[in-house]
């Protein structure tokens, strides 16, 4: 952390603290980065912390930086960053608020501007987003009131609507409503202002009310003089100029990918770096869902496209050992049986394994799911002895395969009682935990999407009369479970397999549990 501090820029920008296992855990902003991060580390920081800060300092272990080009920049970023990221530590910007934007329809016969926080695909032109509110809104005023702009709230207003305001009269609307400006004019109005938000004839407007300022103060109109200067202040906060981040805003990482897997190679005595991995999870709640993940690391980074989830077929009770075996079965059995049919011949030749051949084929480009470079298993030596097991039955038992168990981080081999070990600090490791940790997400989310689905549908198989068949009609039909709630006798009737007395059923059923 010293070394990389002495080299640390001074920049204005965004950092994002790493736990061991390179999990995000506080997203921060700074207008001196070195300054800020330096703050972090110093013993008198630890003294001084709060239990909260003090429990961040202690799970920090690695840390990613973002330069941006001022501290209005950091703040937008760090936002769009922290509602990515949802970190632990971070309390604030975690919801989905948004900052202002400013809209306008210039479709609208008489186009207005609006303060929004959604960006919607409507036509409309949208400025910003805008750091500062206060100053936003101010801006907004002067501008309507500069430019002679409408602010009513009527989309299209007319002589009705110009009879109960005073927009004209009050904030130097130029009222098109009533013809007091022709439409042409109006919108040449609304498209100077458009320029001027765009950056256009900003400088000269400047200098305009620059000279006004002075002008006022010289003859001793000091509210005058001041309340020019609040506007320039508040027209500089809104536009100075300030890129958009979107929420997979690109943040260049300390993960190095082709380094890791070099290494991780090299820590497990493989011939070549495992550019492609696969790891095994098995997630079980109880009886009811036992499920299982694959997912698949290609390059050191995620191939979601050919992430796998599975539920057990010959597995009725919780066995994570029998759970392992089965879903690596399933799998490289399945790709065997694809490279057999892709290229029957090749298997013909006694000289090579059946991993050396599925290697070959894949680096030809011959198959179309690769054979990976390393298999890891979640847990220890009683899940990879199963999974091995299958390995062996299928003629695989060359293919690389590990067992990580997570409470020591051991590394485990086949037949092999003792385990290796690798410094927390090493990337080979954490390039190993990202994989392990993502099947982990992606079993458990499998697992808690079929309790969810389960839950609903237990719901109406207590309705009476209620039979498989019908629920599947009426689930195809209204999608959910809420909407089969709210549905009307009618509406239940037009579902095939619903008649008159079944749709009375179920309508009085759902109203007896409110």
């Amino acid at each position: 952390m010293r070394d990389r501090m002495r080299s640390m820029t001074s920049e204005p920008g965004v950092y994002l603290m790493k736990d061991r296992l390179g999990n995000t855990i506080y997203v921060g902003k700074a207008k001196n980065l070195k300054k800020r991060l330096s703050s972090y580390f110093m013993p008198s920081r630890k003294s001084k912390a709060d239990l909260k800060t003090l429990t961040l300092i202690e799970s920090i272990w690695d840390f990613d930086i973002q330069t941006v080009r001022s501290e209005e920049e950091a703040l937008i970023l760090e936002s769009k960053l922290i509602k990515q990221y949802r970190p632990r530590y971070n309390v604030s910007l975690r919801d989905d608020k948004r900052f202002w934007l400013v809209r306008v329809q210039l479709k609208d016969t008489m186009p207005k501007f609006d303060l929004t926080r959604l960006r919607k695909e409507d036509g409309a032109r949208y400025f910003g987003p805008f750091v500062h509110s206060n100053a936003l809104k101010a801006t907004l005023e002067w501008l309507n009131r500069e430019f002679g702009l409408r602010t009513c709230a009527v989309r299209s207003p007319g002589e009705y609507d110009h009879k109960h305001c005073h927009a004209d009269v009050i904030r130097n609307c130029s009222a098109p409503c009533v013809g007091k400006v022709s439409l042409e004019g109006y919108r040449e109005k609304v498209m100077e202002a458009v320029e001027f938000l765009e950056g256009r004839g900003k400088r000269a407007r400047f200098n305009h009310l620059n000279e006004e300022m002075q002008a006022a103060a010289a003859n001793l109109d000091f509210e005058k003089a001041a309340s020019l200067r609040d506007v320039i202040q508040n027209l500089e906060k809104t536009l100075s100029p300030t890129r958009q981040f979107s929420r997979r805003q690109h943040v260049p990482s300390t993960v190095q990918p082709k380094e890791d897997m070099t290494s991780l190679g090299e820590y497990l005595g493989l011939d070549r770096a495992p550019r492609v991995m696969e790891c095994f999870d098995i997630s079980n709640v109880s009886n009811t869902h036992i499920v299982a993940s694959m997912v698949r690391f290609q390059d050191g980074a995620p191939d979601n496209q050919k992430y796998r989830r599975y539920r057990m077929k010959s597995v009725e009770s919780q066995d994570d050992f029998a759970s392992m075996a089965e879903v690596v079965r399933r799998r490289y059995s399945r790709i065997l049986m694809e490279a057999r049919k892709q290229d029957p011949e090749a298997f013909e030749v006694n000289q090579e394994s059946t991993v050396q051949i599925m290697y070959r084929l894949g680096d030809a480009g011959k198959l179309g799911t690769l054979l990976p470079d390393l298999v890891i298993v979640d847990g220890g030596k009683g899940q990879l002895s199963s999974a091995y097991a299958e390995l062996k039955d299928l003629g695989m038992s060359d293919l690389p395969i590990i067992g990580l168990a997570k409470q020591e981080e051991e590394i485990f081999f086949p037949g092999e009682s003792e385990s290796l070990r690798i410094s927390h600090d090493e990337g080979a490791l954490k390039l190993m935990q990202r994989i392990r940790d993502e099947a982990h997400r992606f079993a458990n989310n499998y697992n808690e999407l079929l309790l969810r689905k389960r839950m609903h549908e237990s719901v109406l198989d207590e309705v009476p009369g209620m039979s498989k068949s019908r629920k599947l009609a009426l689930f195809q039909h209204f999608k959910s479970l809420a909407a089969i709630k709210k549905a009307t006798v009618r509406e239940l009737q037009a579902v095939p397999g619903v008649g008159p007395k079944s749709a009375e059923q179920i309508v009085d059923w759902f109203s007896r549990q409110a």
